[in-house]
């Protein structure tokens, strides 16, 4: 797992994230101490970080790696949304997540860390899920199914479906 932001992010999220996910994929990871400053990215006109762009950017840094997953505090785009969670590389190795609309104060609401912990669990399982070939899940329960507000992201848990858990050989 990389940070990634435009100045030295807070780690602090990461190695909860991080040791969640070793759980989920029974793998082991970890959180590297070096941070990659995503200013490339940066869309003047939407105000945006380009995640296309940040996941080419860790792919050329690949070799050998697992999974990568970078972690960033900066609103992500692609080019036909308004916002993304996140972004991955089908079948790659890749994968970007955003937790700047997670957080409870973007809606006018008190701080709840925990409620984002949680959110960004479920977002970077799923980025993490298109890195093994999985799809959009019709489960709305399932870690896979589509989520393009906190409020859909909150319906879902955390697990992969049998039917996801089976079609990437992960166990839930």
């Amino acid at each position: 797992m990389v940070a990634l932001g435009v100045e030295p992010p807070d780690f602090r999220l990461l190695e909860p994230l991080a040791a969640s996910l070793a759980r989920t994929f029974r793998v082991p990871g970890e959180v590297g101490r070096e941070w990659i400053d995503v200013g490339f990215s940066y869309n003047a006109q939407r105000g945006q970080y380009w995640s296309t762009a940040i996941l080419e950017r860790l792919a050329s840094m690949t070799d050998g790696t697992f999974r990568l997953l970078g972690v960033t505090p900066v609103d992500l785009f692609v080019p036909v949304l308004t916002f993304v969670f996140g972004e991955a590389q089908l079948t790659g190795v890749c994968a970007v997540v955003s937790y700047a609309r997670l957080n409870e104060e973007v809606y006018g609401l008190p701080a709840h860390p925990e409620l984002v912990a949680e959110r960004l669990l479920k977002e970077a399982v799923h980025e993490l899920g298109h890195t093994f070939g999985l799809r959009h899940c019709d489960d709305w329960r399932c870690v896979m199914a589509s989520s393009h507000s906190v409020e859909r992201l909150d319906t879902k848990t955390a697990e992969f479906c049998t039917r996801c858990a089976c079609g990437a050989a992960i166990r839930p």
